[in-house]
């Protein structure tokens, strides 16, 4: 049987209880014209319990949920009615993180019970329940909780029954002023009181966005406020306020527009910068670095970059970040099942006929690091066509760039390029390619890529043999995948004897956890290599977050060096005679691969660098990044709405420098990490005469530092490598309220704090005595007073 409901709230209940045993589907919805949407929503929810049946078994309805798979459990007093909510197909906006180390946990059930007594329905309880929770901070969770109950208290006489053919002609005699309308739960039109307008709320925190303040978490809750401001703005607003901004605040204000991720930002944006002028280059690239972030980008992004890397630029860095950028890009849409889309296809075809067909040299590095971002499977081929042919530095970017893809893509084929390349079967490659190409192998080796490797430490230069001795002790102290098949292969006295495992020098690798729980784990690594002369080869500082399955590469901060052995009069390794001099680096945050830094290009750069030094530290990235965005409109079968709105921003400061002193023969390389961190969710339950939420915020500041000093006036050399992180106050804060129309409503407010104390993260045992001769303790001084 299939029945018309109509919208008066007192008709509905008087009908309800005598009609439910009859009704199998609610086929048309009643109700005035131009009526408040909130209104009519609470009477689709009540017009939705009239769906039920008396026998068990699985189907799908159309309710105010929308069309939904339902399950009902009949028995002789009562039936089930179970809903899926995960499977209701409903329009509702909302976007959330892909990476799920970022994302939002969430929970949804829907039971309604029908009592049943001599064949009459005594009484209708129906619960939804809504829960999540944030997977990297599980602190940041709600639940609602919507409950509706209908009890039979009296019997009496209902309206006569209305004859007629068609149920339209029916309900027109009723009212002729009732409509048909959608059961499905419409969404009410957003209206703000009193809200500022766009500049009120900039001119409000633009303080907080100065430069001196990005360290502290007031800036970036100033940013996570200003974003959602934003997305309800018009682009004429927007273009307003950053063509009146000045030159010290504009670069947050650009992080904070590109980040609202709107047409209308995106317009005002694109409309405010002119990338054929090289007076506004730290505002482009801040705009790149912010699409690179993009937490749900759009194919209208993707082909707004397609176009300008078509176009002219004043500055070739910004041209490279661009492609770098589209890589970025391709990825995540392709993530998010967009691979097939237009622009994407087409910045495929770009990326990869650039590394095949290059239409200068010097712009194959730029489409390296694009795949590197892109991570392309059909650009494995090129990448091991350009390591194994490569120059070295080509070499070593496509070996970086193939550690990056995941281990099911590290087939045979690739490894027998990459133990070519280890094992200079065809021609000499500098360490660096080397080394690389054993990590990749070291990801899912086979019996005897193990064997061979170990055999050949030993063989290799001192400070390689070191560095390979320690990969592979780090990767049995650390339990990592391929330590089970070194350990099988260990068994072997050829190859498990003293002279090969107590080989000297100063290069190594470690890996160890910052945090650890069942669900969670954060790690570090810290891999440095130096060439024989005991100056710095490469540093590779690795911040990884997991949870579960899913993994997050947090940082990764590479330094490289080259050619500055002629510097102390020192003999350069095998396949390194003729390198340039030459010191950078690089930086992957959040998945993102960034432009590489140079801190200088060639001998005579290097010497004029050195007379006037300043040792101020080079930034690799500065700015404010929304890292995690959650946003999810919940039609809730009562028929109010909830809106649950969660967001994640950082202020990060990478810099880096690298010091080198002749007259004391001595060099100093130190990174540092320092970041404000706050994370919001907002989670509402309105309707026209009431609201209710709760707000959660955490925040806190923190840093870490990492220094390497090396000491080369004696062989071996002296090195001491320490990580620093700084001490991190953590703030929590949590708001419960209930509010009626008419103001009248009550507030709780919770807030917590605590100091995680700072320390300085375990390396081996090896460095740490190190440590102790490079820097050694200070003796007690004698406060006795004496004179002698």
């Amino acid at each position: 049987m299939q029945t018309a409901i109509c919208g008066d709230s007192r008709s509905l209940l008087r009908a309800f209880l005598s009609l439910l045993l009859q009704v199998k589907r609610v086929k048309e919805f009643y109700s005035y014209e131009n009526e408040p949407v909130g209104i009519e929503n609470l009477k689709r929810g009540l017009a939705s319990l009239f769906q039920m049946q008396l026998s068990s078994g699985t189907t799908n309805e159309v309710d105010i949920s929308g069309d939904c798979k339902v399950t009902y459990q009949a028995q002789q007093d009562k039936v089930v009615k179970i809903k899926a909510l995960d499977t209701c197909k409903i329009e509702r906006s909302g976007f959330t993180t892909a990476n799920q180390v970022l994302g939002v946990s969430s929970k949804a059930t829907s039971v309604t019970t029908y009592k049943i007594e001599d064949s009459f329905v005594t009484a209708v309880l129906a619960e939804e329940t809504r829960a999540f929770a944030l997977n990297f901070q599980q602190t940041i969770a709600g639940k609602i909780v919507s409950k509706q109950k209908l009890e039979l208290k009296t019997t009496e006489a209902g309206p006569r029954m209305i004859p007629g053919k068609q149920v339209a002609g029916v309900i027109k005699a009723v009212d002729s002023k009732y409509k048909a309308i959608p059961i499905v739960g419409q969404v009410p039109e957003r209206v703000c009181k009193g809200c500022p307008s766009l500049a009120e709320h900039w001119e409000s925190i633009r303080k907080n966005l100065e430069p001196e303040n990005l360290s502290k978490a007031e800036a970036v809750q100033s940013f996570l406020a200003f974003i959602q401001h934003l997305r309800t703005s018009r682009r004429e607003e927007i273009l307003q306020i950053l063509k009146a901004e000045k030159k010290e605040v504009l670069p947050q204000l650009v992080d904070a527009v590109t980040s609202a991720q709107t047409p209308d930002s995106l317009e005002a944006i694109l409309d405010f910068l002119d990338f054929k002028s090289d007076s506004s280059v730290v505002l482009q690239e801040r705009f790149l670095y912010a699409c690179g972030f993009a937490t749900h980008p759009d194919e209208e992004l993707l082909r707004a970059l397609l176009s300008k890397f078509k176009g002219s630029f004043a500055s070739n860095d910004i041209r490279e970040s661009v492609m770098i950028i589209i890589g970025a890009l391709v990825r995540k849409l392709c993530q998010n099942e967009g691979c097939k889309l237009k622009a994407v296809v087409e910045a495929k075809k770009l990326i990869l006929g650039g590394l095949e067909k290059p239409e200068k040299k010097e712009d194959t590095t730029m489409y390296l690091l694009a795949l590197k971002n892109a991570l392309l499977p059909e650009g494995i081929p090129l990448l091991l066509k350009y390591a194994e042919a490569g120059e070295g530095p080509v070499s070593h970017l496509a070996t970086t760039v193939l550690q990056r893809y995941d281990v099911s893509f590290i087939t045979d084929e690739v490894k027998k390029t990459l133990n070519r390349i280890y094992h200079q079967n065809r021609k000499v490659h500098e360490k660096t390619v080397r080394t690389t190409a054993a990590a990749v192998i070291l990801k899912n080796p086979s019996y005897m890529d193990v064997k061979n490797i170990l055999l050949s430490i030993g063989e290799l230069p001192k400070e390689m043999n070191k560095y390979m001795l320690t990969v592979v002790q780090d990767i049995l102290h650390f339990e990592m995948p391929a330590s089970k098949m070194i350990r099988r292969v260990l068994k072997e006295m050829a190859v498990h004897n003293y002279d090969r495992f107590s080989k000297s020098g100063s290069s190594s690798a470690y890996t160890g956890y910052v945090e650890r729980s069942p669900r969670a784990a954060s790690t570090y690594s810290l891999d440095i290599l130096y060439s024989g002369s005991g100056i710095l080869r490469r540093s590779n500082l690795n911040i990884f977050q997991y949870i579960g399955k899913a993994e997050l590469h947090g940082s990764q901060v590479v330094i490289e060096a080259q050619g500055l052995e002629g510097l102390i009069a020192a003999t350069p390794d095998e396949g390194e005679e003729n390198l340039d001099s030459y010191a950078g680096m690089s930086a992957i945050l959040f998945d993102v691969q960034l432009r590489p830094v140079t801190f200088f290009n060639g001998y005579s750069d290097l010497m004029s660098k050195m007379l006037s030094a300043s040792g101020d530290p080079v930034s690799v990235v500065k700015g404010l990044i929304l890292l995690i965005d959650h946003s999810q409109d919940i039609q809730l079968q009562s028929g109010l709405k909830a809106n649950m709105e969660i967001q994640g921003g950082l202020a990060i400061d990478i810099s880096g420098s690298m010091e080198f002193s002749l007259w004391y023969r001595e060099s100093k390389t130190r990174v540092k990490n320092r970041v404000a961190v706050v994370i919001t969710s907002d989670v509402t339950v309105d309707a026209s005469f009431v609201k209710a939420g709760l707000e959660s915020r955490a925040e806190t500041e923190a840093g870490l530092e990492f220094i390497s000093t090396v000491q080369f006036s004696q062989y071996p050399f002296l090195v001491c490598m320490q990580m620093d992180k700084a001490e991190a106050p953590l703030r929590q804060f949590e708001t419960k309220y209930e509010r009626l129309s008419t103001g009248r409503g009550y507030v709780s407010r919770r807030r917590k704090e605590s100091l995680v104390a700072g320390c300085e993260l375990p390396l081996h045992q090896e460095n740490s005595e190190m440590c102790n001769v490079v820097f050694p303790p200070q003796p007690e001084s004698d406060n006795s007073g004496g004179w002698f």
